[in-house]
């Protein structure tokens, strides 16, 4: 960072930054559904009074990702009226749009033909104002497609895996100033820092790659909007994953103003965080004054100077440590309630601004932190009553705590919620349903599911997990489909041919092998002096028996089986052989007499038809005998009938 030295109207690039205008927040209140509004209009016009070269927003434009109509058109109202004017823009992009920029028509708004634009507007999206849906829509893109603002660092990562993004900057030359300004939208913290720790998944497209002039000839300037690590890696961005060639950083989200840059030790880049223009937390962080940074560039030399709101609704904060007020007794509630009507009254006689443009003064944000530790809480809203039209917060100006002590456990405010406030939601709650239920997601995302359960709870989305369903289906077909080749047929006539062909050496295959079959059998009939039936049956019965050596089976116990169905004497017989008197040409009845027991097929016989019909009386008999009839008087109350 240089203060001196930095001259030269033609090369001088001169860039307005602010974060978090949280247009639309308390759009329903009375008094303050006015105050986001008023202070963007204040921006725009500090724009214009310094006659900088475009707005840059680092992110939450809108207080929610689905804004109301009256937000989008005060919204719109306000851009065309301070941004469209027939002042020319003296700087020029000179990379790719369409790769950097997301809009359909490819390019900047402010070389459109049909648009007179004298102040562009450079964007991402934040947080409140992400991208949501099946179509992956922002806000922002509402305001890109009506040719208001310019928005860049859009990305989509997909639903599996850590994902990888590609960052293409904005190339701007001024004169002999060349800038490239990279941007990245909002990202779930924790998977955005495995992205930064993982190799080759946040690829930096360096402006050498992109024109005929070396990296230490551009300035490079960095929009993010993340949270700032405090404790836990998964909450926020480690400002030292951040690659070195950097040499500047604006970060967003954060809403403590913090707009003078501050070197990064041993990285080479500073980093500014100008805050929210309106205070969204009442907590010690917002009580600050809020700024804008003006940003004058020339070669590889900038400087910063920060430039007051005036339109800002006044904050007065306090903190009250209950038990070391002298005046408070632990047993006299009435002694607490003279106490903090005290400290209120002093903190709106504290108050004596006014707003930028002489109206009259804007009644005070007031906010008292008190430590009840040892005492018994009071009603906030009863206590409010009382200053109805003195405050702007009357519900909400009391916050109980305990002391620090009592919650050596009770980590650090991050996120500007209050002690007794609720918590957010755990990052990992998904991940962790999961685990304990020992499920894998093969289509679902966990990521994707959280990311859904978040948007669901925080920004009242009923279709967040739609979205989210239909979203890893659609991912899923593409992958099963990716590696299809597709099959085309050229010629129907040759196919038709080959496919007959195919069938026809099937069918002489078959053929011939059941000609080679009828072959053996001939074969092993001629040479046993046997029937055709007998040889088939030598065959099974080898072939039985092979099967039978192959697996080790032991000798079986066989029954001798008389043409009458009597039962002859058991013998033992060895593998392969035949019983005496059993031969291939003896009659039916002696080939019969001989089997196994789990061999259904290792013999035939032929049955008398008066003995097959006398087995068939035998069993049906047998099975009608031991069925109950129906029938029988004492059977479930059944009587026969008569005929």
């Amino acid at each position: 960072m240089e203060a001196e030295g930095v001259g030269g109207e033609s090369s001088k690039l001169r860039i307005l930054v602010a974060t978090d205008c949280h247009l639309g927040y308390l759009e329903k209140d009375e008094l303050r559904r006015s105050d986001s509004f008023d202070t963007f209009e204040e921006i725009l016009s500090l724009a214009k009074q310094h006659k900088v070269d475009f707005l840059l927003l680092g992110g939450n434009l809108f207080h929610e990702s689905k804004p109301s109509r009256l937000t989008m058109v005060k919204t719109m109202e306000i851009l065309r009226q301070r941004c469209f004017d027939d002042r020319p823009v003296r700087f020029q992009v000179v990379s790719d749009q369409a790769a950097s920029l997301h809009s359909r028509f490819r390019r900047v708004n402010f070389e459109d033909p049909n648009l007179k634009v004298g102040l562009p507007v450079f964007t991402i999206h934040g947080d409140h104002d992400e991208p949501i849906g099946v179509d992956n829509v922002s806000p922002i893109d509402i305001l890109s497609a009506s040719g208001l603002v310019n928005y860049f660092g859009k990305v989509d990562l997909g639903s599996s895996g850590t994902g990888q993004i590609s960052l293409h900057p904005v190339l701007i030359k001024k004169g002999a100033t060349s800038v490239a300004l990279y941007g990245l939208g909002n990202v779930r913290d924790a998977r955005l820092s495995r992205m930064f720790q993982t190799p080759d998944a946040v690829r930096w497209m360096q402006p050498e790659d992109l024109e005929d002039m070396p990296l230490s000839e551009w300035f490079n300037i960095f929009v993010l909007h993340q949270n700032r690590t405090k404790a836990s890696p998964d909450n926020g961005i480690n400002e030292r994953l951040l690659p070195c060639f950097l040499d500047l950083v604006i970060w967003g989200h954060e809403h403590e103003c913090l707009v003078d840059p501050e070197e990064v030790p041993g990285m080479g880049f500073h980093i500014t965080q100008p805050g929210s223009s309106v205070a969204t937390s009442l907590t010690s962080a917002e009580a600050k004054q809020k700024h804008v940074l003006l940003l004058e560039i020339k070669g590889m030399k900038y400087r910063p100077a920060k430039i007051p709101l005036k339109t800002v609704r006044p904050f007065e904060y306090a903190k009250v440590v209950l038990e070391d007020q002298a005046d408070v007794n632990l047993y006299d509630e009435a002694s607490v309630l003279a106490h903090l009507d005290k400290v209120v009254g002093n903190l709106i006689e504290k108050n004596n601004r006014t707003t930028g443009d002489g109206s009259a003064p804007k009644l005070p944000l007031v906010r008292i932190k008190v430590d009840y530790s040892g005492f018994s809480t009071i009603n906030p809203q009863q206590f409010g009553q009382k200053y109805v039209g003195k405050v702007a917060n009357p519900q909400d100006i009391i916050v109980f705590s305990r002391s620090a002590k009592r919650h050596q456990n009770t980590r650090d405010n991050t996120d500007g919620s209050e002690d007794l406030y609720p918590n957010g939601l755990d990052p990992h709650m998904v991940e962790a349903q999961l685990a304990e239920s020992n499920l894998k997601m093969q289509i679902l995302s966990p990521c994707d599911l959280n990311t859904a359960l978040h948007v669901f709870v925080n920004k009242d989305d009923g279709k967040a997990f739609h979205s989210c369903l239909q979203k890893n289906v659609e991912e899923a077909k593409n992958k099963l489909t990716a590696g299809a080749v597709d099959f085309k047929i050229e010629d129907e006539e040759e196919m038709l041919h080959e496919l007959g062909q195919c069938m026809q050496a099937a069918a002489a295959g078959a053929t011939e092998t059941a000609e080679e079959s009828s072959q053996n059998l001939i074969a092993v009939a001629a040479s046993t002096g046997a029937p055709p039936l007998s040889a088939f049956e030598e065959l099974k019965c080898s072939s039985s028996d092979q099967d039978r050596d192959a697996h080790g089976e032991s000798d079986e116990l066989v029954e001798a089986i008389s043409d009458d169905g009597e039962i002859g004497d058991r013998r033992r017989l060895a593998s392969g052989k035949r019983p005496a008197g059993a031969s291939w040409g003896a009659s039916p009845a002696a080939s019969s007499s001989w089997r196994r027991k789990t061999d259904l097929q290792a013999s035939f016989r032929r049955i008398p038809p008066a003995a097959a019909k006398e087995d068939e009386e035998e069993d049906g008999g047998a099975k009608k005998s031991g069925r109950p009839d129906p029938h029988v008087p004492w059977r479930y109350g059944a009587v026969r009938k008569r005929s």
